[in-house]
């Protein structure tokens, strides 16, 4: 398992970015599929299908906010065995992993328990209407009660690829996908379970990931372990997780409270069909991007031990690959959308009012897309390196300081069109400040790649005069 966390910083990048990557890619593609397959089975249902994937749509920011949490503990945590790896500390690493674990285990319990019992309070205020209310509880009552797995499974999962098995990764992510595919037809048709039964197919398959990652941890293929002792909290390396992924997580917050604005908006404006039509559109808008995210996720280990190895060079070729790689589908997505979008919404419905509407509006959701790739590597590249900072103010920017108000904005003035508009619009600000701020940042690292190197070369004329004396 040593020779696995040395190749991190020897293998070439683009072998290295390719073997982590297209796992990666397969894994997030299949996980993005029984997303979709969810989608497409709750808006097939007969009679109510229209009505029942617009009630699922309005509790997607709850399901961000989950993913929120993930990501703080999950990202948090693997960043920091990464880098732990990097400077070839692997206790260390293996703190931070049982530290990882527990805080899932806690969060997922506790956020289960808020979200089922002060269901009340928010659920009429999420852009429900009184047809799509009951859907909208049915789902997320069951939904809530795998919070603890997903998070167990997310931060685990996480941790494999920076433990250097990408493969496993790919196979967690493969094991959960099937097992939903599988069971979503019947509970949600052969049980007559309807939206329930897709919520338990989602369970299930996350009680799977989570049983394979944990079980990975404690085998004789990993390189770090879980070890008991480790999962006692340790304030120092808790501190450390929530540092580095609290950027994450405040985008998973802004993400959330856009989607609760976009709905919100959509159904003053639009009523259910502009709701279930923006449901649909965040479904393709995933599954067109889930091989940007599997770049993403295949990169993040790689810039982590090299950077925490002090291989500035590798780093920097990494960023940029991924960078080019990431451009390059978005772009490829862009034309599909552009030109086929009729064909991506078809399969969610029949209803022609609801295609139109999904049809219009992702034509004019991605039209920033060709620069999206860019901004998603950007963003873990500040998290990888342990700048939580830098990636807290670019997820603040695009969602907060931009979308938000532009959403306010175009909404009063141009009604639902207003609001598909304000998403591309918040995008070309949001790129213009990544860039800025990536920019400074390479040339930062170019100067740590000359301090390096110009420190090995003093390193080296010195042990050249001891040997020659």
């Amino acid at each position: 398992m040593k020779e696995k966390h040395k190749e991190m910083g020897e293998q070439p990048i683009g072998q290295l970015l390719l073997k982590f990557s297209l796992p990666a890619m397969i894994g997030m593609f299949v996980n993005a599929l029984y997303n979709i397959v969810d989608r497409i089975y709750i808006g097939n249902i007969p009679e109510i299908g229209p009505v029942a994937i617009a009630g699922v749509g309005v509790v997607f920011p709850i399901m961000i906010i989950s993913l929120g949490f993930c990501l703080l503990i999950g990202l948090g945590g693997a960043t920091n065995i990464s880098i732990s790896l990097g400077r070839k500390r692997k206790d260390l690493a293996e703190k931070f992993l049982g530290n990882a674990t527990s805080l899932s285990i806690i969060f997922g319990i506790v956020l289960s328990f808020i979200i089922i019992f002060t269901m009340d309070l928010y659920i009429g205020k999420l852009g429900t209407s009184p047809v799509t209310e009951p859907f909208a509880r049915d789902y997320l009552t069951i939904v809530a009660l795998g919070f603890p797995f997903l998070m167990v499974g997310y931060a685990t999962n996480a941790a494999v690829r920076s433990d250097g098995n990408p493969k496993i990764s790919m196979i967690t992510l493969l094991l959960g996908a099937i097992t939903n595919i599988i069971l979503d037809p019947i509970f949600i048709f052969g049980l007559n379970l309807g939206v329930k039964g897709a919520a338990l197919a989602t369970i299930i398959s996350q009680i799977v990931s989570a049983i394979w990652t944990v079980g990975y941890f404690t085998s004789k293929f990993s390189g770090i372990k879980l070890h008991l002792k480790n999962l006692l909290l340790e304030w120092e390396k808790v501190k450390e997780i929530f540092i580095i992924g609290a950027g994450p997580f405040v985008l998973q917050l802004g993400s959330s409270a856009v989607n609760f604005i976009l709905n919100s908006s959509l159904m003053k404006y639009g009523g259910d069909t502009a709701v279930g039509a923006m449901t649909i559109v965040n479904a393709v808008n995933t599954f067109i991007l889930m091989p940007i995210f599997g770049i993403n996720q295949g990169v993040q280990p790689i810039l982590g031990f090299n950077y925490g190895a002090r291989f500035f060079h590798r780093v920097r070729q990494a960023f940029i690959l991924a960078v080019k790689g990431a451009v390059t589908i978005s772009t490829i997505g862009f034309l599909a959308i552009q030109f086929l979008s009729k064909y991506f919404i078809v399969i969610f419905t029949s209803n022609p009012e609801l295609l139109d509407a999904a049809s219009k509006g992702l034509k004019i959701f991605t039209l920033m897309f060709p620069f999206i790739g860019f901004q998603i590597i950007a963003a873990v590249y500040f998290q990888a390196i342990g700048k939580p900072k830098t990636t807290m103010f670019l997820s603040l920017s695009r969602q907060v300081l931009f979308l938000i108000p532009i959403v306010l904005i175009f909404s009063r003035i141009w009604g639902v069109r207003g609001i598909w508009m304000a998403v591309p619009s918040a995008d070309i600000l949001s790129v213009i400040v990544t860039f800025i701020m990536t920019k400074k940042e390479m040339k930062n690292l170019k100067f740590l790649e000359n301090e390096e190197d110009l420190r090995k070369n003093v390193n080296e004329n010195q042990s050249t005069r001891e040997s020659t004396n």
